[in-house]
């Protein structure tokens, strides 16, 4: 198991670097729990540095914008609620 929870750190961890995902939907595509990707960069961070300074930016503009993420996700759902489609957003 050590070897294959050490290979998942690694792809987990160029998956979010190059998809810049969140925790959970790198959790979803890996089909592991949120807390399996947060052990997976514990494990990381010692077995590749450099690879874990990177997910950590991601990881951390991802918590920077998170509270935009959920008032969009919340006017989208007022809108929907009252019948009104928004308008598309890039």
């Amino acid at each position: 198991m050590r070897g294959d929870a050490e290979e998942r750190a690694v792809e987990v961890g160029r998956y979010i670097v190059q998809h810049g995902t969140t925790v959970r939907a790198t959790a979803a595509v890996f089909g592991v729990s949120k807390s399996t990707v947060w052990k997976d960069q514990t494990r990381l961070r010692r077995q590749n540095p450099a690879l874990w300074r990177e997910v950590q930016r991601v990881l951390q503009k991802n918590k920077a914008e998170r509270h935009l993420r959920g008032g969009e996700a919340t006017r989208r759902k007022f809108l929907r609620m009252s019948g009104s489609h928004p308008p598309d957003r890039p």
